[in-house]
């Protein structure tokens, strides 16, 4: 297959472009600058600057995965809410014009999205039929996922994955929640009842690949593991795995003062099912939390 990728040095497209080449794939990642050679079965095409014009390289193409948009990772201030929005809005809007460009339109979009857009919940369990919160990233979740469904105008099929907590050793959240733990210092985090709904790397890669291959699999699709914990369930198993005590609590209101509005992605949370990835006769390699840690911390 021709895969073109948006957002290709990021966590999730690092991974998935390794994959697809691995397995034989042509991959096209779109970048803004185009600072080096094409290697291989990976083609650099530069996009987003006046001028450019990356469809005329993309005839023929079988998917576009959509990871493009701005870290959730820094201080919420107004200006740098707006930057998460508008990359991610920017981004799929030029995505809809390549497509609208192309004489051969792709069969399929994959678009990111995030578990964010059903708001948190301590007794809730949310699946794809929830319907979407109130809070800041719930409303950006639902422009994102608005603008792509444009899309649809051109016969694309398009696939919104609502990624949870992406656990890779790598990068993304995981090696700063180990962290305490390796200097015996971690424990429970706020109250410890709010819900982490996670899923390993490994499934995220497989879980697109079956999402470009299942031509009945559309619309919003939960990608994280079948087996949401609590935060301090989290901690448990980490401190299991690592074999390091969990004693130590950050009361959320020093973390309230140290991150702001964004202390939200660790003090409240939601149990998201991956009902459709299951109804579609996906299979997880990594159900299960301890499972999951033991392989990502293993080296």
């Amino acid at each position: 297959m021709k895969i073109a990728i948006t957002g290709g040095t990021g966590l999730v497209g690092r991974a998935l472009s390794s994959e697809l080449v691995r397995n034989g794939h042509e991959v096209f990642i779109l970048t803004r600058k185009v600072n080096e050679q094409s290697i291989n079965s990976v083609k650099l095409v530069q996009w987003l600057n006046p001028g450019d014009q990356p469809e005329s390289q993309l005839e023929g193409i079988d998917a576009i995965v959509n990871l493009a948009g701005a870290t959730i990772n820094g201080r919420w201030t107004e200006e740098y809410k707006q930057k998460i929005i508008d990359s991610r809005i920017k981004a799929t809007t030029e995505v809809k014009r390549i497509i609208m460009a192309l004489n051969d339109k792709p069969p399929v979009l994959i678009n990111a999205s995030a578990v964010g857009y059903y708001g948190t919940s301590l007794a809730g369990e949310f699946n794809e039929q929830s319907g979407p919160g109130i809070d800041f990233l719930s409303d950006t979740v639902q422009r994102w996922e608005s603008s792509a469904n444009e899309v649809k105008e051109f016969g694309t099929r398009v696939v919104l994955c609502r990624f949870g907590l992406i656990l890779d050793k790598n990068g993304g959240a995981l090696p700063r929640m180990v962290l305490p733990y390796k200097f015996f210092g971690g424990g429970k985090v706020g109250t410890g009842d709010q819900w982490l709904s996670w899923v390993h790397i490994k499934d995220v890669i497989r879980g697109i690949l079956f999402a470009i291959e299942s031509s009945k699999l559309d619309g919003p699709v939960n990608f994280v593991a079948p087996s949401p914990v609590t935060m301090d369930q989290f901690g448990k198993v980490l401190s299991l795995v690592l074999d390091r005590p969990h004693w130590l609590p950050v009361p959320g209101f020093a973390l309230k003062i140290a991150l702001g509005e964004m202390s939200m992605l660790v003090l409240e949370g939601q149990r998201v099912i991956p009902e459709k990835l299951l109804n579609a006769g996906f299979s997880f390699q990594y159900p299960e939390l301890e499972k999951a840690l033991r392989e990502i911390l293993s080296e």
